[in-house]
């Protein structure tokens, strides 16, 4: 790369405005940080959403979840939540049942291989998590969360797990 080329290629971006220089950051940060995790995940066969079901369900036990809560709960929308669904039941990592009582009700449970599975990743996703994030201390880390939930709380459902807290901190 000559001189000019450098120069060229660290030239300050310009914006539009303040929100879009903003936006464009996050989504250039969720672009970096998304690299690592989806090279851990794609180790063990899995997209990211994939993992965050296999959590979801390993949270509620045995009661498990029915499809569409699965939908609801997870950290990014999934418009096709069987596609999502179904490569981990030919795995083997969760089951899908119909209950007698409402065959249109679909219930998802984790399997023994499933938390087994969730047990291997543990320490994985733990140092995946500190390689994206490691650098920021605890104050840094608060804020950023503080100012991510505000950011994206007037466009989350307030019935949703990702809905605003009663008492926001400020």
């Amino acid at each position: 790369m000559t001189n000019l080329q450098g120069q060229i290629a660290r030239k300050k971006l310009q914006y539009d405005s303040p929100q879009q220089e903003a936006y464009l950051n996050l989504w250039r940060t969720y672009d970096r940080l998304r690299l690592l995790e989806d090279k851990l995940f794609l180790e063990h066969g899995l997209t990211a959403q994939q993992y965050n079901a296999l959590r979801l369900l390993a949270a509620r036990g045995s009661l498990g979840l029915a499809t569409l809560e699965v939908a609801k709960r997870l950290v990014s929308r999934a418009p096709d939540i069987t596609r999502l669904i179904d490569p981990l039941v030919e795995r083997g990592w969760i089951t899908r049942n119909r209950p007698k009582e409402n065959r249109r009700l679909v219930r998802l449970n984790l399997t023994e291989a499933g938390q087994l599975l969730l047990d291997r990743l543990g320490g994985p996703v733990t140092l995946c998590g500190t390689e994206q994030l490691g650098h920021l201390n605890e104050t840094e880390l608060g804020e950023l969360t503080r100012l991510l939930q505000k950011a994206r709380g007037p466009h989350e459902d307030p019935k949703s797990a990702w809905g605003p807290e009663e008492n926001p901190k400020e």
